[in-house]
């Protein structure tokens, strides 16, 4: 009898065995539900108590008892749901007759599973988990049941039920009972049931699976390999056409889904060593790994994602040659089907897209043809790998390019996952690119060509920008324009948004200073003409860069000449626009004329070149930047530090000369006109209130009377010529002579740099009387002359331009006052004591000669000079003041002249000249016997 009560390799349990007579009497009344001694209808609860009772006792009875016992758990959970809808409120804390028997039953299959776990374990997990999918598809649509996707509460709901919570403990048991012999049949029907009830039965997993991990992934994915096999699923193509064949592959990709977010690394080691296993085994299963393998990432992105970074560190020569041996036994058609699997799985792959690149275009084809210590790549591995590189580049190119009507502007709304992943690290891509290594580089082209178009408009822009700023020769910088012409094809000029976002980089101060200077280079280097002469490189970069020239005016001011001098060669060669505002011109002109003098002090003859070609480009603008350039050219030469550079010293120290003692102090000091520069865009107005009197900094004591640096004459001969020049090149124009307009400029910067309080102050000849109360400014004027030999050339400069010498009149009364002063007191017996005042006496009448303020027969005398005395050079200049006096030098005694296209002075319409003429004439007849051959010039 004992035999008989107990399931086939049960052992004796402490329960007395019913007899056949009782046994007998349970069968009538499990079959009948009625009482066999009273006749009456049995309860639910004992009639499941009847089939405990059969279960423990009766081996056949086992499906029918738990067949049975489904009922009572369907009744609990409707129950349950009844009252969670009725509220808290109307529950009862009494347990029910039902609740009692379904306690009993969870506690009767406990102790059959724990007493012959072999026996009974496999088929309780079946019933169990059957039972719960079932239960979860009944009331998945009833109102309070959240729906499948919220898995959370949707578990929060079945884990309070007292029915579920019992049947998830009881296949727990099944589960762990098994787990150290054969879990399989467990884990098969945990897959079979998600196959029939998913995504209902999702909760049953997700907590089976958090409970045993381990044991979960390893069976699984062991269950779904044998079912995959079953099924005929072991060839490439059928993992490329994701065959449907295998039905359990849904829920191993299901319940592994569920597990990656908490157990990614064991899933992870579990795939490698699946995979690890298959290889170099002739095994019929592990053969279908491969393609096995391949379809979990098929449909599971998620295991795609948490497996392919690893894998690629995995894949070493050995196991590449194993693998390209596995493969190289398929047929043709499952080859290039299990090609495309793998085509199509990198296209979507996300994590670890550069490394998988790189490890792709280095197995193709190696940077250098010496071979890496360790087992060599066979050559069908290479070949195949550069197939599967090609192919890779061809289906990006479909899915770039092959969005129908919506074309590749909408690429934002269907991302390629591999070239989305690429998208941060397009820096790399271009380094990698611009190296230039045989095949390799064309790959990468193509693919930064199709990163940039997925990524459009941004993405064409940073992979262009960053092209310019890396290359470092020709070759690598003709990259560049090849990538932008294959863009043009199909998407907008992205060269403006490429300068755009140069700037921007450049104003975040993200790029290194000496990537900085090769990006200004390389940019200088685009827009060269291509024929002397000629037009720019490229008129749209020229156009773009003209646009943000206000930004690129800022780098000529950078603390690092290497920077400074690329802007400076960049503006050089850039058109300009032909109409800027004056905020945007005059930063541009004051950072373009301290970058010119930075070139002069670094003693080169070809370094402010650059400075010098911007200028005259600046001064081409309009007549009005023409005007800022030179005045600011003046100012620079004239004051501050850089009047060295032409032999000149160091301002007064009493400060009283105006603007040229702002910038005198050491460079590092506070310079009040730079902030008064900074405050306003606007030019400073000669002899208006903006004029600077800086007499030093508060807080640091008196501006500190510098010395006067030494420069060899060669030096300053250099300067003075390549100042000169440009000023020149500035005043002419597109014309021949010096412009009338340009040399008035020059001639009220000269007035505002030497003597700005007489900025504006009246043109004509004021009489001795007048000219008593100006003698300290004369002689100030006299000393600006002595220490800034500059000055003379920059007034025969004015003087060519007629009539703008008139507006330096106070200037030049200033000095003939003070030459004459000097003479008169002079008691040498020759002139030749006195060299400065002599050069000085010369120039002077010769300049207002050349600038027709005196007659030819006056502007010659300054000949005689070096052969007189001084009391005779006195009474001459004498005679040159009362003609200046009775002929003041005014604009209005000018004509312009139409065929000469200059203005002219016709002498003939002044006061009588032989008045003037009379001292000179007597000088000449006192020394005719050494002036005799020179005294026919000096008749009219």
């Amino acid at each position: 009898m004992s035999a008989l009560c107990d399931p086939p390799g049960a052992t004796g349990g402490a329960r007395v065995p019913l007899s056949a007579q009782e046994l007998s009497q349970e069968v009538k009344a499990f079959l009948s539900g009625l009482d066999p001694a009273q006749g009456t209808p049995l309860s639910p609860a004992a009639h499941a108590r009847c089939a405990l009772r059969l279960l423990r006792c009766l081996p056949p009875a086992r499906h029918a008892a738990l067949q049975h016992l489904r009922g009572l758990f369907d009744e609990q959970v409707c129950a349950h749901l009844l009252q969670r809808e009725a509220g808290a409120a109307n529950s009862t804390n009494a347990a029910s007759p039902g609740a009692e028997a379904l306690q009993e039953a969870r506690r009767a299959l406990a102790e059959l599973v724990a007493a012959n776990p072999r026996a009974w374990a496999p088929g309780v997990a079946a019933w169990a988990s059957e039972l719960m999918g079932q239960l979860s598809s009944k009331y998945a649509g009833r109102p309070g049941v959240p729906p499948a996707a919220s898995l959370n509460e949707l578990l929060q709901l079945w884990m309070a039920c007292p029915a579920t919570r019992a049947l998830l403990d009881i296949y727990s048991q099944c589960l762990a009972a098994m787990a150290g012999s054969c879990p399989d049949a467990c884990v098969d029907a945990l897959l079979d049931t998600s196959v029939q009830h998913s995504p209902h039965f999702d909760w049953v997993v997700a907590h089976v699976g958090s409970s045993f991990p381990a044991t979960i992934i390893s069976r699984v994915l062991s269950c779904g390999l044998k079912d995959f096999c079953a099924h005929g699923g072991g060839g490439g193509e059928a993992a490329a056409l994701g065959d449907k064949r295998a039905p359990k592959m849904a829920s191993v990709v299901g319940i592994l889904g569920h597990l990656a977010s908490r157990h990614a690394g064991s899933i992870k080691q579990e795939l490698l060593r699946m995979f690890h296993e298959s290889l170099g085994s002739s095994r019929e299963h592990h053969k279908a790994t491969v393609p096995f393998l391949l379809q979990l990432a098929l449909l599971s992105p998620a295991l795609l994602a948490t497996v392919s970074a690893e894998l690629v560190d995995a894949l070493q020569p050995p196991v590449l040659n194993q693998l390209h041996q596995h493969f190289s036994a398929l047929p043709r058609d499952e080859l290039e089907a299990t090609a495309g699997v793998a085509v199509h799985l990198l296209c979507h792959a996300s994590a670890g897209a550069l490394r998988t690149l790189r490890f792709l275009l280095a197995t193709a084809a190696p940077a250098s043809v010496i071979a890496a210590p360790g087992p060599a790549l066979r050559e069908g591995v290479r070949e195949a790998c550069e197939r599967l590189l090609q192919l890779l580049l061809l289906h990006l190119q479909k899915l770039v390019h092959g969005r129908g009507a919506a074309g590749p502007a909408e690429a934002g709304a269907r991302p390629v996952p591999f070239l989305e992943a690429l998208r941060p690290h397009v820096r790399e891509l271009c380094q990698d690119a611009l190296r230039l290594e045989r095949r390799r580089g064309l790959w990468q082209q193509q693919l930064l060509a199709l990163l940039a178009v997925h990524s459009a408009p941004h993405g064409a822009a940073e992979a262009l920008f960053f092209l310019l700023a890396l290359a470092r020769t020709p070759e690598e910088l003709a990259l560049a324009p090849q990538l932008r012409a294959g863009l043009r094809a199909v998407l907008p000029d992205p060269l403006p948004a490429a300068v755009a976002a140069a700037v921007a980089q450049i104003h975040a101060g993200r790029l290194p200073e000496p990537q900085l200077a090769q990006l200004l280079r390389n940019l200088a280097l685009l827009l060269q003409p291509r024929e002397p002469d000629g037009e720019p490189g490229e008129p749209a970069l020229g156009a773009a860069l003209a646009r943000h020239l206000p930004d690129l005016a800022q780098l000529l001011l950078h603390p690092r000449a290497e920077v400074a001098e690329a802007a400076c060669r960049l503006l050089a060669a850039c058109p300009l626009p032909r109409a800027l505002p004056p905020a945007h011109l005059l930063p541009a002109v004051r950072a373009a004329v301290r970058r010119f003098f930075a070139g002069l002090r670094q003693g080169d003859a070809a370094a402010p070149a650059p400075g010098a070609r911007l200028l005259a480009r600046l001064s081409a603008v309009s007549p009005a930047a023409a005007k800022a350039v030179l005045a600011q050219l003046v100012e620079a030469a004239l004051g501050g530090r850089d009047a060295e550079l032409f032999g000149g010293g160091d301002a007064e120290p009493d400060g009283r000369d105006g603007t040229a003692a702002a910038s005198s102090a050491t460079p590092t000091a506070a310079s009040l006109l730079d902030d008064n520069r900074r405050l306003t865009a606007g030019p400073n107005a000669a002899g208006g209130v903006w004029s600077v009197f800086h007499a030093g900094v508060i807080g640091r004591g008196p501006k500190p009377a510098g010395g006067t640096a030494r420069r060899s004459a060669e030096e300053l001969s250099r300067n003075t010529q390549a100042f000169l020049s440009l000023v020149l090149r500035c005043c002419r124009g597109t014309g021949p002579a010096v412009g009338a307009e340009a040399a008035k400029a020059v001639a009220a910067a000269l007035v505002e740099a030497v003597c700005p309080e007489a900025a504006g102050a009246e043109l004509a000849w004021p009489p001795e009387e007048l000219a008593r109360a100006t003698v300290e400014r004369d002689l100030r004027i006299l000393r600006r002359f002595r220490r800034h030999p500059l000055l003379f050339p920059l007034l025969r400069l004015v003087a060519g331009g007629r009539p703008a010498l008139c507006y330096c009149s106070v200037l030049l009364r200033g000095l003939l006052a003070g030459l004459v002063a000097h003479w008169d007191a002079c008691r040498a017996g020759s002139t030749a004591a006195s060299p400065w005042h002599l050069r000085a006496s010369c120039a002077l009448v010769a300049l207002l000669a050349e600038g027709s303020l005196l007659p030819p027969v006056l502007g010659n005398m300054h000949e005689l000079f070096p052969e007189l005395a001084p009391f005779e050079v006195h009474l001459l200049l004498l005679s040159v003041w009362g003609y200046l006096r009775d002929n003041s030098p005014l604009p209005q005694k000018f004509t312009f002249q139409p065929r000469l296209g200059a203005f002219r002075r016709d002498f003939g319409r002044d006061a009588d000249l032989g008045k003037h003429l009379a001292v000179l004439h007597s000088v000449l007849h006192r020394n005719i016997h050494r002036l005799g051959r020179l005294a026919a010039r000096f008749y009219p």
